[in-house]
């Protein structure tokens, strides 16, 4: 923890620390997409050319994520609609497309480029993650050094009953939580909640059992509470810096953007701006709700798992009583 994770965090966060965004998804819309498409610098990476489209179909393209900036060559002069709630990737391109002469620039979803409508829903998945794995794993092994985990080993109750019995707590806790910042960043910092509140609720559920168990993994990796801690820290710093929050992934080398896609946050991330600032739809926005629940069943494996070889030791072994020979004692 000392030296090694140091010099770990410093290689992976100095190649991370980057705001400078050097691609751009790009789609070009009407008539004049193909000659558009030929005057355009490599910032703007097109990964879609469609002559028969519109101004309805670049606005949709923006809601679902699938580009950062649309130009729409079905208007005089040209008009380039920027997705406002990819804030880096927004500032990269209406500094290039001044640059270009692109005179009519539409940013949507965060028309002022709000650094707090950018940071705060990923902010509540941030709080969130401190609550999971900080909290849980410190009051899981705080009960093990009391005993209590071994008074329930003898217990006739499975390690998924054991395990979903002390995170319900945390479970409720946390969705308060939830409730409360989500209510803070649009009260406070005037961040639109534009979508539909259930798929954001199904995001948020799918991403607290994530986090809830990491924090019960932890504790069965650890012995003491400062043993937990350290390892809760070590899954919350990443959490902070490779997710997206902070710096975009697009700005990362690619095997530390790698580390990012394995991360929890980056998904919840996704999810809540999605939905918060572009009112995403359920279908632009399944594969981090699919991520998320595969990073809920495999993590709540493990810890099961561990959880299992932690209590079988301490499970009394019931010996028939009578003669060896099998005979019939008096």
């Amino acid at each position: 923890m000392l030296v090694v994770l140091p010099t770990l965090l410093m290689v992976i966060f100095g190649y991370a620390a980057n705001f400078s965004v050097t691609t751009v998804r790009t789609t070009v819309v009407g008539p004049r997409a193909l000659a558009t498409q030929a005057r355009l610098p490599s910032l703007f990476d097109v990964t879609a050319v469609e002559p028969d489209a519109g101004s309805a179909q670049a606005t949709a393209a923006l809601r679902r994520g699938t580009a950062s900036v649309v130009l729409d060559t079905t208007t005089t002069p040209i008009t380039a609609r920027v997705d406002g709630a990819d804030l880096f990737a927004a500032q990269s391109a209406v500094g290039a497309l001044s640059k270009l002469g692109f005179s009519d620039v539409k940013i949507l979803f965060n028309p002022g480029l709000k650094t707090s409508w950018y940071l705060v829903p990923s902010v509540i998945g941030l709080i969130l993650t401190f609550v999971g794995t900080v909290i849980a794993s410190i009051g899981l092994v705080r009960e093990r050094e009391a005993g209590t985990l071994e008074q329930l080993a003898v217990m006739p109750l499975r390690p998924t009953d054991v395990i979903g019995g002390k995170i319900a707590p945390y479970f409720v806790l946390a969705g308060i939580d939830l409730v409360l910042v989500t209510l803070l960043g649009v009260g406070l910092f005037g961040i639109p909640f534009n979508g539909n509140i259930l798929v954001y609720a199904l995001g948020a559920v799918l991403f607290l059992f994530t986090v809830l168990g990491l924090g019960v993994l932890i504790s069965t990796l650890s012995r003491t509470q400062g043993q937990a801690i350290q390892g809760a820290m070590l899954v919350l710093l990443p959490q902070v810096l490779l997710s997206g929050m902070i710096f975009p992934l697009a700005a990362m080398p690619w095997a530390v953007r790698w580390i990012g896609y394995g991360l929890p946050l980056t998904y919840f991330s996704t999810i809540s701006r999605g939905v918060m600032l572009r009112a995403a739809p359920l279908a632009s926005l399944w594969r981090s709700l699919v991520a998320l629940a595969v990073m809920a069943s495999v993590i709540f494996s493990l810890a099961v798992l561990r959880f299992r070889r932690d209590l079988a030791p301490s499970r009394p072994v019931h010996h028939r009583s009578g003669p060896a020979d099998g005979s019939a004692g008096v």
